[in-house]
């Protein structure tokens, strides 16, 4: 059986500078599908609606990837046989829903006063409407039988296999032109996207999350490894969401202090299975990392 979990809390250094939590996530369960995505507000000052942004992306994401899965059966057969071509038409339908509603939200909700007053007039002009509301994607798919994700700008996903290897499976700076910020909001931003796909290989768990959750950390390696370790958690949701929203809500005070989104979705049998495997794979990282002098933040 597929379940899921999403949160997000806002970061210490928008606590102090009196800044609304830029982040959204969500998840959504269906018979035969789970769906988790984060999505994260940029916080220049042009994008003074990101906080709206993201919200949108995040609704765009779940509505599409649902929509295109309606015949799962079918969608299931189609994307064995062709899934790039696939995901990258659900890639190009999110963002064009996503410039629907930040349109319809701008047409009900002109730019005040306040958020023009920050711009000299000639500054002003040179933005995009779509720029205010700028974000970044990251999404993760489980089916039955195939998992895939998809991002563009900064984040992660981490996929947790049947076997214990914990990955971070996509290099979304390979896909994007140099000195050029990957966002929801550019106007290539269809072709801006990294994803990834697998078929045969079972999967435990993905996490999505944000910036945020990966600068708290002091390595790829801790990083990876703290999912393996709350992966072996999932086995109770109800304790898995108390420590994880401690801990996440702890983590926005080390690295950059951002706001921090983490949404995952998993197997429950499959973590039930496979829990040993988990905790074994969890007291081998302790012992290598301890090995190799990793300190890991307090």
């Amino acid at each position: 059986m597929l379940s899921g979990f999403s949160r997000s809390v806002i970061g210490a250094s928008h606590v102090r500078k009196n800044i609304v939590c830029q982040d959204s996530s969500g998840y959504r369960i269906t018979e035969n599908l789970a769906i988790a995505v984060v999505a994260d507000g940029h916080g220049s000052r042009k994008h003074f609606r990101s906080h709206i942004g993201s919200q949108f992306a995040v609704q765009s994401a779940i509505d599409t990837v649902n929509r295109f899965c309606s015949d799962y059966k079918r969608f299931s057969a189609e994307m064995t046989e062709n899934h790039d071509f696939i995901i990258r038409n659900i890639e190009k339908q999110i963002i064009a829903d996503w410039h629907r509603k930040i349109i319809e939200h701008f047409s009900e909700n002109p730019v005040s006063s306040d958020e023009m007053k920050v711009f000299t007039e000639e500054e002003f002009k040179k933005i995009p409407v779509e720029s205010y509301y700028g974000t970044t994607l990251v999404t993760a798919v489980m089916g039955k039988n195939f998992a895939f994700g998809f991002q563009i700008g900064d984040g992660s996903l981490v996929a947790v296999f049947e076997d214990g290897e914990t990955s971070m499976i996509m290099d979304y700076e390979e896909s994007n032109p140099a000195n050029m910020t990957a966002s929801v909001c550019n106007h290539n931003a269809s072709s801006m996207f990294s994803h990834f796909y697998v078929d045969g290989k079972k999967v435990i768990a993905m996490f999505v999350s944000t910036d945020g959750l990966y600068t708290s950390f002091g390595s790829d390696r801790d990083f990876i490894d703290y999912h393996t370790i709350i992966a072996s958690k999932l086995y109770d949701i109800d304790i898995f969401e108390s420590s994880v929203v401690k801990n996440i809500t702890k983590r926005t005070h080390f690295g950059t202090e951002d706001d921090i989104s983490l949404s995952c979705i998993y197997d429950s049998v499959l973590v039930q299975s496979k829990n040993k495997v988990l905790r074994e794979k969890t007291d081998k990282n302790k012992a290598v990392s301890g090995k190799t002098g990793i300190v890991k933040n307090k």
